[in-house]
């Protein structure tokens, strides 16, 4: 199986990764995470309908239940993305951490999350290093719909928006043209795509936004410094907000968990509430 393979540019680090987990104190709790900041934003889509004017997605990612991510932070982010009473959630990967045994715990608290058009997903690096086809399992158990290169049209009259979802590119498993396979070329399309470095597929696509994760907005970012951990070949400016890629758009969550080190520094988890809206788009205004 495809996923069952460990892509070699990546072992090292995966060692590290285990490492720093399996050699974390086993009797100390972590730290107390502070409350995810909600980033508001209107996004201009210029092929949105009418149909979908306003529509409100909240975005969640980087989940990373574990040692440094316990479920109490999984469920207070539940209940404030909740509470944004979403028309749908988008979900882009990293459930869990090092082992198997936080998928079936966390999957069954995302499916507490509630959107009156649904709940979506897709799989992230640590999602494939730990077991992709049974965190996908478990997801969908909880009635949350899993986009495995795979597309899923919203509609509404004879408008419709299409959601497509692509498996993690760290682990080669990304078929962004399997995705798109029968999507029209008209109609606005959003890719839910874990690592950012997607946008550059879905510019050639013609994609008009991106959500992805991945990058934890740099996790410890430093005064003159910046952040230390940027995890994004596409540069600084793709490392959390909104940015844009030719016509493509992309709003990079900072995530909700933590890897490597149990803590952020300067760098606080995020919920992204984005509003769609018709017309050209710009850079939106400072976020709220």
């Amino acid at each position: 199986m495809r996923n069952r393979l460990v892509p070699r540019r990546r072992a090292r680090r995966r060692g590290l990764i285990t490492l720093s987990l399996s050699s974390s104190p086993q009797l100390s709790p972590p730290p107390v995470s502070p409350d995810p900041e909600i980033t508001e934003m209107d996004i201009h889509i210029r092929r949105l309908s009418a149909a979908h004017e306003g529509l409100r997605i909240v975005h969640l990612t980087d989940i990373h239940h574990s040692l440094y991510t316990p479920l109490e932070d999984v469920e207070r982010a539940v209940r404030m993305a909740n509470h944004l009473q979403p028309d749908l959630i988008a979900l882009t990967g990293d459930y869990v951490t090092f082992s198997p045994t936080y998928i079936w715990p966390v999957a069954q608290v995302l499916g507490r999350l509630r959107a009156r058009l649904g709940v979506f997903a897709v799989l992230g690096n640590h999602d494939f290093q730990v077991d992709a086809d049974e965190m996908a399992r478990a997801l969908e158990a909880q009635q949350i719909h899993v986009l495995r290169n795979s597309h899923f049209a919203l509609d509404s009259g004879d408008a419709r928006l299409w959601l497509v979802g692509v498996d993690d590119l760290w682990w080669d498993a990304d078929d962004l043209a399997a995705g798109m396979r029968h999507v029209p070329a008209r109609d606005p399309k959003i890719l839910l795509c874990h690592n950012p470095m997607g946008i550059r597929l879905a510019a050639e696509h013609h994609i008009d936004l991106v959500l992805s994760g991945h990058t934890h907005g740099g996790q410890v970012r430093l005064p003159v410094v910046g952040a230390l951990y940027t995890r994004s070949k596409l540069g600084k400016r793709f490392i959390a907000g909104w940015n844009r890629l030719d016509g493509t758009q992309i709003y990079i969550s900072r995530g909700i968990g933590k890897v490597l080190l149990p803590l952020r520094v300067g760098c606080p988890p995020e919920i992204a509430c984005l509003n769609l809206r018709s017309g050209t788009p710009e850079r939106p205004p400072e976020t709220s």
